[in-house]
């Protein structure tokens, strides 16, 4: 990790240990177009692929060379589970990483926002303490298929070991199950 602490952020590529499936589909539903119009898998960001591989930019917080259990990397804006298998990492260079030219597809043309998400406390208690961080920012990305906004309708997911169920009220996710 020696020169690591000149930088300001990390690429951290990974393996989606709690997202593998034995069969993959070639086109997927991308929920920001709506959940109905069908792409491959390629041409977006889904979990749903091929092989399990991902990839994260994190902000370098600090490097510690000496820490209690060996070298540590402490990073934030990690979209990954802890305990989550690391592949490898690999600085993040503005020269060649950042294109401000580059175009955004599809993505660049639908407008986000993240819901607020209510999870009454007896149903957080559901979850291992663990899991709970990134079930409420999972939520926040809105997991429902997009053309569906009927605020009386409960959606539902599996989420470590669980079944999610919830509805949307505007802006407002409000899980209803566990």
């Amino acid at each position: 990790l020696r020169g690591l602490d000149g930088f300001s952020h990390l690429w951290v590529l990974w393996i989606f240990s709690e997202n593998i499936r034995g069969t993959w589909s070639p086109t997927v539903r991308p929920p920001r177009l709506g959940g109905n119009k069908r792409l491959g898998v390629f041409a977006t960001r889904s979990s749903f692929r091929p092989n399990p591989i991902a990839m994260s930019c994190v902000k370098i917080e600090e490097v510690k060379l000496d820490g209690n259990n060996g070298p540590e990397i402490v990073v934030s804006g990690a979209d990954l589970m802890d305990g989550t298998p690391i592949v490898d990492i690999k600085p993040y260079l503005p020269y060649a990483d950042c294109k401000p030219e580059a175009l955004g597809g599809f993505a660049q043309n639908v407008l986000y926002q993240k819901l607020q998400v209510q999870i009454p406390q007896e149903l957080l208690q559901k979850m291992p303490a663990d899991k709970r961080e990134a079930l409420v920012e999972v939520l926040a990305e809105d997991p429902r298929p997009h053309y569906q906004d009927d605020p009386n309708r409960i959606y539902g997911f599996s989420f470590a070991g669980h079944e999610i169920k919830f509805k949307v009220c505007e802006k407002q996710l409000i899980v209803v199950s566990v």
